[in-house]
């Protein structure tokens, strides 16, 4: 694989194309870096997954507090329905998952399970592995540092209870579909608060629950490593990307994706559809940047997603 500068030096547009854009910020470097390295190498994808119903509806952008009994998202008739566990040690909520760490963690978890085809998941070298590939690092402490941050998102997310609901309706009939889910029944984790390096979690495992198991490896959603590494500081962008190549799998003709039902669908709490649409449209130039595959148009009211190759080349059928 080609790396960007040596891309960049073979290329006297994106050369100028970049001086024309300075002064760029280091994550716009990055995102340019990353473009340039996939477009030159568009055959070089690194497979990573994602439950489908965690793409229809999925986790909180930003913190909702302790005040919540549960958390709910709602996309046509599915509603996923967040609720968090409890520290019996300090009596108070281990509070709920949110921002791009339990994406990412989402994104193990169902590339593990996916591999292993087992429930329990060995954390040691897979997961320091995996948050190195998507450019974090598990063994740097500080009160911000990547390790803190993994160690909470991860407490939060293993602790909490998840239920999808979806109402159905058939010529003679209706009713409902519940699926409640334990995220992991079983765990044991070990860390250093000092020096959190990456041994420490040598001897740590994940027990999925069965249900939760069953429902992130049933016809899960491939993703590019290489993409999530590019945008994996922004929630948003995130959970735009994995929807957009799960949308045009099978995209026979332009679809029109109002801005209003997109956002209730999605994690973050916006006040004011305006200001959604801003967030949305920047998340998905960056989007487009790392996945030049991807084919919209802005209309009025929202955009039409044409029928465009998904992330991940899908696996040939078997004879």
């Amino acid at each position: 694989m080609e790396s960007a500068g040596e891309i960049l030096a073979k290329s006297p547009k994106l050369r100028k194309q970049r001086k024309a854009a300075a002064p760029l910020t280091r994550s716009q470097e990055k995102l340019i870096d990353a473009a340039a390295v996939i477009r030159m190498n568009p055959g070089d994808t690194e497979a990573a997954f994602m439950a489908r119903e965690l793409v229809q509806c999925t986790l909180p952008h930003a913190n909702p507090g302790d005040k919540l009994q549960a958390w709910t998202r709602r996309n046509g008739t599915l509603m996923l329905t967040i609720q968090p566990g409890w520290d019996a040690e300090k009596n108070a909520s281990v509070g709920y998952p949110y921002g791009t760490i339990p994406r990412l963690l989402l994104f193990w978890m169902t590339t593990e399970a996916v591999r292993t085809k087992n429930r329990r998941l060995e954390l040691g070298n897979s997961l320091a592995s995996f948050m190195r590939e998507v450019g974090l690092d598990p063994s740097r402490g500080g009160k911000r540092s990547d390790a803190r941050r993994l160690q909470e998102q991860m407490r939060r997310l293993l602790n909490a209870r998840m239920s999808f609901q979806q109402s159905v309706k058939e010529e003679h009939r209706q009713g409902e579909r519940r699926l409640n889910m334990e995220v992991a029944p079983e765990s044991e984790l070990w860390w250093s608060p000092r020096d959190p390096e990456q041994g420490t979690l040598w001897g740590s495992y994940v027990v999925l629950g069965e249900y939760f198991f069953e429902a992130i490896t049933a016809l899960p959603v491939p993703a590019d490593m290489r993409v999530l590494r590019a945008i994996k500081r922004s929630p948003l962008a995130l959970d735009l990307y994995v929807w957009a190549t799960w949308r045009v799998f099978k995209l026979q003709r332009p679809a029109f994706i109002p801005w209003e039902g997109l956002m209730g669908q999605m994690g973050g709490e916006y006040e004011r559809a305006d200001n959604f649409v801003q967030k949305a449209k920047a998340a998905l130039r960056k989007i487009r940047a790392v996945y030049p595959a991807l084919k919209l148009d802005y209309g009025k009211g929202g955009f039409f997603l044409h029928p465009s190759l998904t992330a991940i080349a899908p696996a040939p059928k078997r004879a």
